[in-house]
């Protein structure tokens, strides 16, 4: 009997061992927690936690806060099999209880302790003292009380009884006077004292005047404290929008409208004691409030614009490689270049770099890394540039350059590329075609490498009669002659006219701007309009690039005119063109979704195209 009693323990702690064996070893973690802004006259509660014995625990000197307790200890264990896995956590936790000393911002330096025999740090802390709410009675310095008394009314309250400084919602600009094309961040901020448990509907304004972009808010937004005129208040974001103002003088944003539900606590006129609090119920009210409205003013860019200045403005740099510069004829060869910076970088454009003509150039292939913060815009643009040289020798490509507006020296400033020198080899194989599609990866595919021999089986038969004395022989002869003379006078003429560049261009520029607008009339049908607009530029800069015989890198509004001008082509086409030229490139970063007057859009681009390419015919 005395040895079973003594077996069962032992097997049962056999049994659990390999339990405990199996549980993994888990990373050291030590941290140190507080309320990120707390209220003068308020205490609150200063923790470290780790997932191991603490030994040796020493926090920093903490001469800005008064410790009115501490540390008080406390141990958190969890224990869990899953699946035959036996997992067990201990949490320990060191409590300070601080009370601030002043206002202002403060910052707890990391504490150290021995754990595991090891030296760990925990991480510091920036904590926000904020005055006392002036607006609360005498001795009564707690958000929270006060939040509960404003919050207190009668059954018969509506929202009218919840005055304008207890919830309302600020328009914030980051800045109030910049240069055209400058960024500005506007934060819609909501303050309130009540208790809401609901909001909806709300209307921000349109930002007339400037291009605006979204900065995407973290989804788990926490409620804040602030002090604003005396007061502390519960905030929250509601958005934050990057502001790029198109034109110069005074701006302003207009207001929005905000529906909000707040949840009032309605006490109980009949009170006759202390268990009478126990009946108060809470009454959901519903309130408008408005943002207020913003002005902003818009200085003008200074004098003495570069000729290839955009309107780009921000702090820009510019980067660019190449695949290679030793290679062969009929090889491709990419050259790849990277802008990057902040600013407006949407209207950065792509420059155009100045290839030998016998080189085949493809379209660039364009990629935007953009980033939006409440800092603004930041991020690069890369083009990637796919040509072919097409004949040995030495070839140079000079450098690209483009202008900006530097906002921190106020001055223009004008980036380059790297120019390159190609050595092209004889390539093998002789003349060949090479098709490709620049946007597939660059896979190339040599065609018409084959040879077609003549056929040599070929049986003689003997002639009874000779026929040159026939006269449609002859006949067949000479028209021979003549068809082959005129094929030769033909093909060289169409030889001729492929060999300038600039004429080809020209006779396909039409067809060349009708393709891109079908497809800028499929991005309409899917209600895509950054696509759209895009690709209507696209059509419209490519049609007068080609037209008018003039590189893409010198088309301004104010070269455009005068080359249409000098082709007769009338005042009000002129101007209609411009207009289509402006709104183009505004409407891509203003956000619509009016899909109607899209199409309006596009059947007057077709008119002015058609009304334009019959007058430069004649």
């Amino acid at each position: 009997m005395y040895l079973k009693n003594k077996l069962i323990p032992l097997i049962l702690g056999l049994l659990f061992v390999p339990f405990q064996w199996i549980q993994a070893e888990d990373a050291v973690t030590f941290t140190a927690e507080a309320p990120r802004t707390v209220v003068m006259g308020q205490q609150f509660n200063l923790i470290y936690t780790s997932n191991s014995e603490v030994k040796d625990l020493r926090i920093p000197e903490i001469n800005d806060f008064e410790i009115l307790m501490g540390p008080s200890t406390s141990t958190m264990s969890s224990t869990s099999i899953i699946n035959g896995k036996y997992s067990s956590s201990v949490t320990y936790r060191f409590t300070y209880v601080l009370y601030p000393k002043s206002t202002g911002s403060f910052t707890i330096s990391p504490a150290t302790a021995t754990i595991k025999k090891e030296t760990c740090k925990t991480n510091s802390l920036i904590i926000k003292v904020l005055p006392a709410d002036q607006s609360n009675s005498a001795g009564s310095s707690n958000p929270a009380k006060s939040n509960q008394s404003q919050n207190q009314i009668h059954s018969s309250a509506t929202s009218t009884q919840v005055s304008s400084d207890q919830i309302f919602i600020r328009a914030i600009p980051s800045k109030t006077s910049v240069f055209e094309q400058e960024g500005l961040t506007v934060t819609y901020k909501l303050y309130t004292r009540v208790d809401i448990s609901g909001f909806e509907n709300p209307k921000f304004p349109e930002f007339k005047g400037f291009m605006a972009q979204e900065v995407e808010l973290p989804a788990n937004q926490q409620w804040d404290l602030e002090n604003y005129n005396g007061s502390n208040y519960r905030t929250a974001v509601l958005k934050q929008t990057v502001l790029f103002p198109r034109e110069s003088g005074q701006l302003t944003i207009d207001k929005g409208s905000f529906d909000v539900t707040l949840q009032l606590r309605v006490s109980n006129p009949r009170r006759g004691s202390i268990f009478d609090d126990f009946f108060d119920s809470y009454q959901d009210v519903k309130k408008t409030i408005y943002s207020n409205p913003v002005n902003i003013q818009v200085k003008s860019l200074p004098f003495g614009k570069p000729n290839d200045f955009s309107g780009v403005t921000g702090n820009l740099k510019m980067t660019s490689s190449i695949s290679a510069t030793q290679l062969k004829a009929n090889d491709a060869v990419t050259i790849k270049l990277t802008i990057s910076g902040s600013g407006n970088l949407k209207m950065i454009p792509t420059p155009e770099f100045t290839f030998p003509q016998d080189f085949e150039v493809y379209d660039p292939k364009v990629e935007n890394h953009f980033s939006n913060s409440a800092k603004g815009v930041t991020g690069s643009k890369t083009i990637e540039y796919l040509v072919i040289p097409r004949y040995a020798g030495t070839f140079e490509i000079p450098a690209v350059s483009l202008s900006y507006f530097d906002l921190a020296s106020h001055s223009y400033k004008t980036i380059h590329s790297d120019s390159y020198v190609l050595q092209v080899a004889k390539g093998e194989g002789g003349d060949q075609v090479v098709s490709g599609n620049f946007s597939d990866k660059e896979q190339l595919r040599m065609l018409g490498s084959d040879i077609r021999y003549l056929k040599t089986d070929i049986r003689l038969k003997p002639q009874s009669a000779m026929i040159y004395g026939k006269s449609w022989f002859w006949l067949l002869y000479i028209g021979l002659i003549v068809f082959f003379t005129l094929m030769l006078f033909i093909n060289r003429k169409q030889a001729k006219a492929n060999a300038d560049i600039s004429r080809v261009r020209n006779r396909k520029a039409n067809k060349v701007a009708v393709r891109r607008l079908k497809k800028a009339a499929v991005y309409l049908k899917e209600n895509n309009q950054e696509a759209f607009y895009d690709e209507v530029l696209r059509a419209l800069y490519g049609y007068t690039s080609d037209k008018l015989s003039i590189p893409l890198s010198r088309l301004t509004k104010e070269t455009i005119d005068s080359e249409l001008a000098s082709f007769n082509v009338g005042e009000e086409i002129r101007k209609d063109y411009t207009e289509i030229l402006q709104t183009c490139e505004y409407a891509r970063y203003a956000p619509s979704s009016d899909n109607h007057a899209m199409g309006g859009f596009y059947q007057k681009t077709m008119e002015v195209m058609n009304k334009m390419e019959s007058t430069i015919k004649k």
